[in-house]
């Protein structure tokens, strides 16, 4: 029951997902392998179940191994086992996935994490389907299907040497790219009522009376950065403190932690740690400040050594804090060379993330023409 429960949040009408469930459609009979590419909470693993259940080895084995949840040699024991003896603690052999799956579909998520070794050994299964254990010299073989599925963008590790070229060739027969959430705008609340009703039933509420107009804007007019997901835990989150079958879901918390009493946390910066807190003032010493220089004033964080900028109210808040986003990721792209991977790293986001907004603010020709140039 939960196999089918959990395909139930494959719901949509969005074109770009609609495309994607005709892939998963065509690719599926395939025993071919199939990379999955999403950013966080689009549904990487239920693609990966769907792909299996429709395909002929849908009673088979269907097994499943995040790769960025173990090290180098735990995660080659899993996939490959291990020979009696191979290790301090190996008292018998044991099987690895790779052999638990024969027949069926193996499902390895955050494929990016694995190390040169354990790409070595996968290449050699796909092109192969043969492996050893470990400890072992004879080779094994298994007729296994597989998928892998990432938030990065393969090519470019492979390009810049960070994952196996001809490993991603053999992986790639075909790849199914999952919109995120903020591409699929006419899917949120569908999903989000799926969710909510669930929800309900969970708590044995006698019914779910919707959404008030505030609550739906709200949640349309959200990014959704952990996307599926995110919207799951917002939407049971909002159900839950409501508490009221009787009475449309109206408040829409996006971030639990957000409270007047949240600890001050510590951000490291560079090589040094500062505390998030404001600095406390001897109030004695400091120079007062009035309220005609606070509205006519604003420190701009661009501006060169912090130095004040005058500001002509009124303003237009939004258009001013694109701008400063745009200025931002300007500078970042620019001192890092236009490496968007790098760019990402400076500016605290995915690579996925700084993709949107390139693509949000236009930026993605002017960085690509950068690049070349």
């Amino acid at each position: 029951m939960s196999r089918y429960r959990q395909q139930d949040n494959l719901l949509g009408q969005a074109n770009s997902f609609l495309e994607v469930l005709e892939q998963i459609s065509q690719i599926a009979p395939l025993d071919k392998p199939v990379l999955v590419i999403g950013e966080r909470g689009t549904g990487k693993e239920l693609i990966a179940a769907r792909l299996h259940f429709l395909s002929k080895r849908w009673d088979q084995n269907y097994i499943k191994l995040n790769c960025a949840a173990l090290n180098e040699s735990l995660l080659e024991s899993e996939l490959f086992g291990y020979e009696a003896g191979a290790f301090t603690g190996a008292a018998k052999r044991r099987e690895g996935r790779f052999e638990v799956a024969h027949n069926g579909t193996l499902f390895l998520d955050e494929l990016a994490n694995t190390s040169g070794l354990i790409q070595e050994k996968l290449l050699r299964v796909v092109e192969y389907g043969e492996f050893e254990r470990v400890g072992g010299s004879k080779s094994v073989k298994t007729d296994v299907r597989l998928i892998a599925a990432t938030n990065e963008d393969l090519p470019a590790l492979a390009e810049a040497g960070e994952f196996r070229a001809d490993l991603l060739d053999r992986l790639a027969f075909d790849v199914i790219t999952i919109p995120p959430l903020r591409e699929r705008r006419e899917d949120i609340m569908m999903l989000a009522e799926n969710f909510a009703i669930n929800m309900a039933r969970e708590m044995e509420m006698e019914l779910f009376s919707g959404f008030t107009e505030k609550a739906k804007r709200t949640l349309l007019e959200y990014d959704w950065p952990g996307n599926i997901r995110e919207l799951k835990n917002v939407v049971e989150r909002a159900v839950y403190r409501t508490n009221n079958p009787h009475l449309p879901v109206h408040e829409i918390i996006l971030d639990p932690f957000e409270s007047a009493f949240r600890p001050k946390g510590r951000v490291k910066t560079n090589d040094r740690v500062k505390s998030t807190e404001l600095p406390q003032h001897n109030t004695k010493a400091d120079t007062p400040i009035t309220n005609a220089v606070v509205e006519k004033t604003d420190v701009s964080p661009l501006a060169p050594n912090n130095q004040q900028e005058i500001v002509e109210y009124p303003i237009d808040l939004k258009e001013r804090s694109q701008q400063y986003e745009i200025d931002m990721i300007k500078q970042a792209l620019a001192d890092s060379q236009f490496n968007q991977k790098k760019t990402a790293e400076k500016l605290s986001l995915t690579y996925h993330q700084l993709r949107g907004y390139l693509k949000k603010y236009n930026l993605l020709d002017s960085s690509a023409e950068n690049v070349e140039a």
